[in-house]
């Protein structure tokens, strides 16, 4: 769910801050969740006219060898080939051959759904991939997104699309197959750390825009989740506190768990309501040399806050975690973030294709380098085993004295929903088919002791609810705003 970036600086500015430096619009962070979504990526670029310049081949001693590959495959070749194809592929070879996973070209097609992407809303399934040594991997889910309610997790490995093995494939190749109209199906094969590959079927939809949610706890406690920095969060931001003051609010969770980036100018926007004015909210570095991106004016939240992130939080969720931290003494609550911490810029080619490539790093206020290490929490609070497991595929039915993985998983979903079961083994035995139709008892289903359709379903809508309702890292993000508070 990603949106243009504004680079008209004389838009007027919004409630509460006031226009962001120019340098700012210069660096636009994009979220590239398409569909199944992409890279996050930050995007680099001038606002100039871009002139080419034309060299001719001959003048290109370098090139010399593909020229002449190139000639002898249209002389020699024993069949007809597809030069666009060919040209395609060899310019994807030298972008590959850079080893870098958010560097990537887009031929048309792809360079068109890319830019489908950015805009107001898309079709797909909501979740944020990458290339990691040649497999496709969750970067995280978007928040209510098709993909959430599947039970997709941030570190799936996505082997294969409707059987078609996507290993080696790029993340642009992926979405592709992974993205389709709403209301058709599409099946991932996922693999789940070291537990047995499984399938899950997606049926994609509409990709919700929201990106910021509210709740108030006991205590007035505000809980503020975003999804994504998108065109219209720091208003949506802005709305929520309005909403949380009008509520009563005395302390604020600043919740980016699952977020996997978006707009720069957002993200300082956003970092703006907790920095002081003046004070740095991250660098970027080009050719070792670094430029500071301080906080703007604005209305300073002044209620106790924390910042909550996970493993799914990336890109610009990193960016405010980072600058919150260190420039506003903060505290971050939960597991180590992505590491994202690269800058790429995209250049529109004549044919319509792009190209994306890295072209600087972001830094931490403090100078920090945080990619593929993450920002470290100050309080390191891990998820519950359950929250981890594969997720069960209701396409599977799960019946009495049937021995599989995913009974195992099943027997230790129910342990964690309170029944009474052996979670040794992987026998479906009788003491889980009774907790089975206990279950479909309580929640008014077909008493069947068996477990697979509207079951599983059910089954995994439960415990997500339970993760929900007995959130460690929310409630020891409140046990620290607490103790702050003594």
């Amino acid at each position: 769910m990603e949106q243009q970036p504004e680079t008209n600086p004389e838009q007027p500015p919004v409630r509460r801050a006031f226009r962001i430096n120019p340098f700012i619009f210069v660096i636009v962070l994009f979220l590239t969740a398409i569909a199944s979504a992409g890279v996050t990526m930050l995007a680099l670029t001038t606002g100039e006219e871009k002139v080419a310049e034309v060299i001719q081949p001959t003048e290109r001693q370098e090139f010399s060898r593909l020229y002449d590959v190139y000639d002898q495959l249209r002389e020699q070749y024993y069949t007809d080939f597809d030069q666009e194809e060919l040209v395609n592929g060899a310019i994807n070879g030298m972008v590959d051959a850079l080893g870098d996973p958010y560097s990537d070209y887009l031929n048309q097609e792809e360079a068109a759904q890319f830019d489908e992407s950015i805009s107001s809303s898309f079709q797909g399934i909501g979740a944020e991939i990458q290339e990691q040594n040649g497999v496709i991997t969750v970067v995280s889910p978007i928040k209510n997104s098709p993909a959430e309610r599947a039970g997709i997790m941030p570190n799936d490995k996505i082997l294969s699309v409707d059987g078609e093995d996507i290993r080696g494939f790029s993340a642009s190749e992926a979405v592709l197959l992974i993205r389709g109209e709403k209301g058709s199906e599409v099946t991932l094969t996922i693999q789940r750390g070291e537990a047995e590959p499984i399938e899950v079927t997606i049926t994609r939809d509409e990709i919700p825009i929201e990106t910021v949610y509210t709740e108030m706890l006991d205590g007035n406690v505000a809980h503020i989740s975003i999804s994504s920095f998108s065109h219209d969060t720091y208003q949506e931001l802005l709305d929520a506190l309005d909403e949380m003051e009008a509520q009563g609010m005395e302390k604020l969770l600043l919740d980016v768990r699952q977020n996997p980036g978006g707009l720069l100018n957002v993200a300082v926007d956003i970092a703006s309501l907790f920095v002081e004015e003046g004070q740095p909210v991250l660098q970027i570095e080009q050719q070792g040399e670094a430029t500071i991106l301080p906080a703007v004016e604005a209305e300073r939240v002044t209620v106790p806050t924390a910042v909550i992130i996970d493993g799914g939080s990336a890109s610009a969720s990193e960016i405010i975690a980072a600058a919150l931290s260190e420039s506003a003494d903060i505290p971050v609550v939960g597991l180590p973030s992505f590491g994202k911490g690269t800058v790429q810029s995209v250049e529109d080619l004549a044919d319509g294709s792009n190209i994306k490539l890295t072209t600087a790093k972001w830094l931490t206020p403090e100078g920090n380098w945080i990619h593929e290490e993450g920002v470290q929490p100050d309080e390191v609070v891990e998820y519950p085993d359950y929250a981890s497991l594969a997720p069960l595929d209701p396409a599977v039915e799960l019946s009495l004295d049937l021995q599989s993985e995913q009974v195992g998983v099943l027997k230790q979903f129910m342990t964690a929903l309170g029944y009474s079961v052996d979670e040794e083994g992987m026998r479906f035995d009788e003491q889980l088919e009774t907790a089975v139709e206990e279950f479909q008892q309580e929640n008014e289903l077909e008493v069947t002791g068996v477990v697979s359709g509207d079951t599983t379903l059910a089954i995994m809508d439960a415990v997500r609810e339970k993760l929900r309702t007995e959130d460690p890292q929310l409630l020891r993000a409140i046990e620290v705003l607490d103790q702050a508070a003594e």
